[in-house]
């Protein structure tokens, strides 16, 4: 339990959105994760989990698979902000489904490289909803750390 008193600081909640492709994307969340350990009252919300099963079925009826996407759906809804990360080798399906879930919360910081397969629709949507879009996850993770530092 963490109890916090007023006038305590209440906890930043960071969700990080973005490429895992079953588990086959470049484990870029722990990059950011070591990038930004040093910002007080962080709590990062990861979805990528050590456990995770290629074996589970992508349905509704398979309660391991259902409880992870409901995580991340609850997470992102509770973090403060979302940094959703492109990666250039992948094709995200369900971080295109995200950034069309979040473009209009004032949450997203997006960071999206040249070679995206889709980067022209991640661009359209970005400017029509005022969406910080950046190229480099580097990039996005020293805007994160201009906005979370005092």
């Amino acid at each position: 339990m963490i109890e916090i008193k007023a006038p305590g600081t209440l906890p930043k909640r960071l969700f990080l959105a973005g490429s895992i492709e079953m588990g086959n994307a470049e484990n870029w969340q722990e990059r950011v994760a070591s990038a930004l350990s040093d910002v007080p009252n962080l709590v990062i919300l990861n979805p990528r989990r050590d456990d995770w099963d290629n074996s589970w079925v992508q349905s509704i009826a398979d309660a391991r698979f259902r409880e992870q996407v409901e995580w991340e759906i609850v997470a992102q809804e509770m973090a403060d902000k979302i940094l959703m990360y492109f990666a250039p080798d992948t094709k995200a399906p369900i971080t295109l489904l995200e950034l069309g879930l979040f473009a209009r919360s004032g949450k997203l910081i997006v960071c999206c490289p040249d070679g995206f397969w889709r980067k022209g629709n991640v661009e359209v949507v970005c400017r029509h909803y005022g969406v910080q879009l950046l190229g480099a996850l580097e990039a996005g993770i020293a805007h994160l750390r201009r906005l979370l530092l005092p």
